[in-house]
């Protein structure tokens, strides 16, 4: 599979690197996700029988304050991207996520399940699935939850650097979602690229996340058992850590229909995060 892919430093990039060094990949200097129409060029450009978009606007507070931007990288880029795409007859995958619901009950939500994101964030990914849908072809956009891995800024890492200094912490015990490590995604998105390349699965959206279901305060407490790292985890509820974006409550994805079109099963974030640990030298 000739494949170019959107995104060089983030999290999912750097492990689709791992597993697919041969492919093409952009990063900023190369595919300005400002530009959507010079997104779209390179997709047009490209010898490449498959596209994924691993890159996006990810910081969700930042993104109150300037939705008008985070809006042209999450929704207008992967739109022109997917329409280059489709007009090439290409695969064209895409990663979004959980924050496109608004986080109430408390069963997992379903890839179909009306969306109604909490902030700008949200409404900047959700932006970017219907310009994918609008473009047609053969599609796939995989929602997933909580991201982690050895690279870059995240939950895994902020912990074990808290717990440098710290031996308590006040973590949020109130929202609840599963913990997915970009090694999982990129094996997902490289797999779901390449069943489509060949005229198997699907379009459509769907969902992938790490299993089981946790709270972020029992993550961190898995985080600080696997790391050996003495640490009492206070639970604390959402109000009670104010953020400038509303996070949801309930982040519970259904990942049922991604298994049974691309025989692709949920992970297992506990085995996922040993592995970063032991990337990270923090392992015991």
């Amino acid at each position: 599979m000739r494949l170019l892919v959107f995104g060089s430093t983030g999290q999912v990039a750097r492990e689709l690197r791992r597993r697919a060094p041969e492919a093409t990949y952009l990063g900023r200097e190369a595919a300005d996700l400002t530009d959507p129409a010079a997104c779209a060029a390179a997709v047009a450009a490209a010898d490449c029988n498959a596209v994924i978009n691993a890159a996006a606007w990810t910081a969700v507070d930042r993104a109150e304050a300037e939705e008008d931007l985070a809006t042209v990288v999450n929704g207008a880029a992967p739109a022109a991207m997917a329409q280059a795409a489709a007009d090439r007859g290409v695969p064209f995958v895409h990663v979004s996520t959980d924050y496109v619901f608004d986080g109430s009950g408390v069963r997992p939500w379903h890839s179909d399940d009306p969306t109604a994101p909490l902030n700008a964030y949200g409404r900047s990914k959700l932006a970017g699935e219907h310009g994918v849908h609008a473009a047609g072809g053969r599609f796939a956009i995989l929602r997933t939850s909580w991201v982690f891995s050895a690279h870059g800024a995240n939950f895994v890492k902020t912990m074990l650097r808290l717990s440098e200094t710290r031996d308590v912490l006040s973590v949020v015990s109130d929202q609840i979602g599963g913990p997915t490590p970009a090694a999982d995604i990129a094996g997902a998105l490289l797999d779901i690229a390449r069943l489509l390349a060949r005229g198997d699965g699907a379009p459509g959206t769907y969902h992938f996340a790490g299993e089981p279901d946790v709270s972020w305060a029992d993550f961190a407490r898995e985080i600080f058992r696997q790391a050996n790292r003495t640490v009492s985890v206070i639970d604390i509820p959402t109000e009670a850590y104010p953020t400038p974006a509303r996070r949801p409550h309930n982040s519970r994805l259904s990942c049922g229909t991604t298994e049974i079109v691309f025989g692709i099963p949920r992970p297992d974030w506990r085995a996922g995060l040993a592995d970063v640990l032991k990337d990270l030298g923090a392992a015991t």
